[in-house]
């Protein structure tokens, strides 16, 4: 049975390029424009793991993380935060928040297949 990932990001083409990366290497993908739409996805659809953008309106990743955690099926999912971001401060923020890990925009597609290939076994 193929792994379901919720992408995230209020930016299309970035959605479309993270959802072709992980389809091509055999993963089921939802997509979500920004927080709130995570929220309600992850709601109507159980997924495996969330790869996220920081910086979106209505709600950013980090406040995504946080409302993910604070739901009993979400505890231990694993979520990745995919971002311009890359300062140490974030980092640690992203950490507090509960996120399992960080990568930098732009993404080398061989390593977002390595890493969750890594966390879903």
């Amino acid at each position: 049975m193929s792994h379901t990932i919720l992408a995230v990001d209020d930016s299309a083409s970035m959605r479309q390029m993270v959802t072709h990366v992980l389809k091509s290497a055999g993963y089921r993908t939802l997509e979500a424009e920004d927080g709130e739409d995570a929220l309600r996805v992850a709601r109507l659809h159980r997924v495996d793991a969330v790869i996220t953008d920081h910086n979106m309106p209505r709600m950013d990743g980090l406040s995504l993380v946080r409302r993910l955690r604070s739901m009993e099926e979400y505890a231990r999912t694993p979520i990745m935060l995919l971002t311009t971001e890359s300062s140490a401060e974030m980092k640690q923020k992203g950490r507090e928040a509960g996120a399992s890990g960080w990568m930098v925009k732009p993404f080398d597609p061989t390593r977002l297949v390595e890493m969750f290939r890594k966390i879903l076994g």
